[in-house]
C-alpha cells in the first residue's frame, strides 16, 4: 500500500511540532541523577518525572504551576536490545513529533528528575499496566490538529486558575495526546489504581460519628485531565530519591571548606617532614 498523501496541514503541523520541542537557553539542572544509580532505583510501573527545557515546557509548566513538564513510564528491560548494540530502551513516552515511542533512559541523564512508584501495586497489575504502554508504542500525534498545538505557543496565558488544566486537556484525545502523564494515566486507570481522585462523603445517620456510617467514595477522574504533577502530589505514589536508596551518611560528604583545609594541612606536613 502506498504511503497517505503528504497535505498541507501536515506540513504545517510538522513545523508547529519542531518549534515548539526547540530548546530553551539557559537551561541548567541543579541535582541530575547518576545516570546508574537511577537505572538500578526504577522498576517496571514507575513515572519518570522530567523537568524539560523545550518551548513547550514552559507553557506545561505555567498551566499545571509545577517543575514537572513531562512524564516517562519504565518498562525496565520488557522491550528488547537493539540489533545495532544500541542502549535498550526503558522509557515509553508521547512527544509532541514522535507520539508514543520507547526511548533510553540515558535520554534525561542530564535533566531534572523524580521517580513517583504506586505504592502496593501487585505484581499482576504491574505487568498490565507495563502491557498497555507496550502496546500502545507507534501510537502517532496528529499533526493535522493545529488548535491542540497553538495553545503551547502562548507560555503564560492570561487564563484563570481554575481553567488552567481544562486548557491542557482542550483537544486531546487518544490520537491527538501531547502529554504523557494522561497516556500513564489511563494505563493505571485500567486497573482502577487511584492517581488524585475526587472525593465525595456518603452520609450516613445524621448523628453518626463514626467512619463506618460515613465514608468516602473516590471518584476517577478522566484521564485527559491528568499532569506530570499529579503523579507528585498524589497521596498514592511514593516519592523515590535514588541518593537515598542506598544509604546516605552526611558524615560522610566532603564540602568544599574542609577539603581546602584538609589539602593545606596536608601540604604544612609534607613541607615540615622535608626539613
Amino acid at each position: 500500500m502506498s504511503a497517505p498523501a503528504d497535505t498541507l496541514l501536515d506540513r504545517i503541523g510538522r513545523w508547529l511540532a519542531g518549534r515548539l520541542q526547540d530548546e530553551s537557553s539557559g537551561y541548567e539542572p541543579y541535582t541530575p541523577s547518576d545516570a546508574e544509580t537511577l537505572r538500578r532505583t526504577l522498576q517496571p510501573g514507575d513515572v519518570l518525572l522530567v523537568e524539560g527545557n523545550q518551548k513547550i515546557s514552559a507553557a506545561i509548566k505555567y498551566l499545571t504551576q509545577s517543575t514537572w513538564s513531562h512524564a516517562a513510564f519504565y518498562v525496565g528491560d520488557t522491550l528488547p536490545e537493539p540489533e545495532d548494540g544500541s542502549e535498550r530502551p526503558r522509557l515509553i513516552e508521547v512527544t509532541l513529533g514522535e507520539g508514543c515511542v520507547a526511548v533510553p533512559l540515558s535520554r534525561y541523564r542530564t535533566y531534572n528528575t523524580r521517580i513517583c512508584r504506586a505504592s502496593g501495586l501487585t505484581p499482576e497489575d504491574r505487568d498490565k499496566v507495563v502491557a498497555f504502554m507496550v502496546g500502545k508504542l507507534g501510537l502517532r500525534y496528529d499533526l493535522k490538529n493545529i488548535f491542540d498545538m497553538l495553545r503551547y505557543f502562548m507560555p503564560t496565558p492570561p487564563v484563570p486558575v481554575r481553567w488552567r488544566r481544562r486548557m491542557l486537556a482542550f483537544g486531546s484525545g487518544d490520537p491527538t495526546r501531547a502529554i504523557c502523564s494522561t497516556l500513564i494515566a489511563e494505563a493505571y486507570g485500567q486497573i482502577r489504581y487511584p492517581i488524585l481522585p475526587e472525593i465525595t462523603l456518603a452520609p450516613g445517620r445524621a448523628s453518626a460519628q463514626s467512619s463506618y456510617m460515613r465514608r468516602e467514595i473516590l471518584h476517577i477522574r478522566h484521564h485527559s485531565l491528568y499532569t506530570p504533577r499529579d503523579f507528585d502530589l498524589s497521596p498514592f505514589f511514593r516519592i523515590v530519591k535514588p541518593t537515598l536508596e542506598y544509604g546516605f551518611d552526611y558524615r560522610a560528604v566532603t564540602w568544599e571548606d574542609r577539603a581546602s583545609t584538609d589539602a593545606a594541612a596536608a601540604k604544612a606536613g609534607a613541607i615540615a617532614s622535608d626539613t
